[in-house]
């Protein structure tokens, strides 16, 4: 048998799922995805057998319709795509639990999820739970993380428990505010970490007077933290072909476009002038060529298509 080509090979490669194509979603992911196919499928059978007319009639078929086989079976039919494969697995491996739930067990245990995926697969955990054992997480269930933060593997069976904090919190409960934050008080009991002014490295408040410390770029003057103007430093911060823009806490240093200036730098006559990082070029424009003291035109105005236009440089390589 001969090898496949190097092109086939090669799409063959690019066709290959790779990273978190690759990785199959966890029991409890699909235990939770079958849970909310099954509530979607209660809702969406609710009311399947209203049709309008006689209410006395409707109101007793649907009391029938509403616990029985024939729901069931509906609702079961529509969990799974044929080529959804590890649905359908799941399904055809758990079928007659969910039978006996809908059928015996269901207002004993109105939650699904719960019943399904915690207390009888054991794929999943309660909300603020975690691990093999559903473990409280840092912070405990209620409120894990002090409302702050992600606790790993929240509502799975893995995880350790730990807090990821949002954006301006930090410490094991997510508990402290991190620098560029202060603690901002919305209660008796509960505060957020709100974000400093930009001059502020660390602050009590939200302006530039409350600042603990300056952030780079920023200076203490009169008890508030202003901007530092690098651009008035002696030595200028830039290159002499630059100027200096300063910016909140910083600078920039722009290429000068000397063709620009009000002194133009391209003294001979009929030439055009191209801007260039750091510098410029002067050039005679298509139709005329370099004398001494002027660009010299060869070619009458219009005999060709193409006319002489400063804003058309000439290519890198013609400069």
């Amino acid at each position: 048998m001969r090898p496949p080509a190097p092109a086939v090979l090669g799409l063959l490669l690019l066709l290959l799922p790779t990273g978190e194509a690759t990785k199959k979603p966890t029991p409890c992911k699909r235990c939770r995805e079958l849970v909310d196919k099954f509530n979607q499928g209660m809702v969406d059978t609710a009311k399947k057998n209203f049709g309008g007319g006689n209410t006395a009639w409707e109101e007793k078929t649907l009391s029938k319709y509403e616990f029985s086989e024939v729901r069931l079976l509906e609702i079961v039919e529509g969990l799974c795509e044929a080529s959804d494969f590890e649905c359908n697995q799941l399904l055809e491996e758990q079928e007659e639990l969910l039978e006996a739930w809908w059928l015996r067990l269901k207002k004993k245990h109105p939650d699904l999820f719960e019943w399904f995926c915690v207390q009888t697969l054991k794929a999943c955990c309660s909300p603020g739970t975690y691990g093999p054992d559903c473990l409280a997480c840092q912070g405990g269930s209620e409120r894990p993380c002090s409302g702050n933060g992600h606790c790993v593997g929240d509502g799975t069976r893995e995880g350790d428990g730990s807090c990821q904090c949002h954006l301006g919190y930090q410490g094991p409960l997510c508990t402290d505010c991190m620098d560029g934050y202060f603690r901002s008080p919305t209660s008796e009991t509960h505060s957020i970490c709100s974000a400093c002014d930009e001059a502020c490295k660390t602050c009590v408040g939200p302006t530039n007077r409350d600042c603990g410390q300056c952030e780079v770029g920023w200076v203490r003057q009169d008890d508030a933290c202003v901007d530092v103007d690098e651009c008035a430093a002696e030595p200028p911060p830039c290159e002499d072909t630059q100027y200096c823009e300063n910016i909140n806490g910083s600078f920039v240093c722009e290429d000068i476009d000397e063709c620009s200036l009000a002194e133009k730098p391209c003294l001979r006559d009929n030439e055009n002038c191209y801007n260039t990082p750091g510098s410029f070029v002067c050039v005679c424009p298509d139709g005329f060529e370099e004398a001494e003291d002027t660009c010299v035109q060869t070619r009458p105005a219009g005999a060709e298509a193409t006319e002489a236009s400063p804003t058309q440089p000439p290519s890198r390589e013609d400069l």
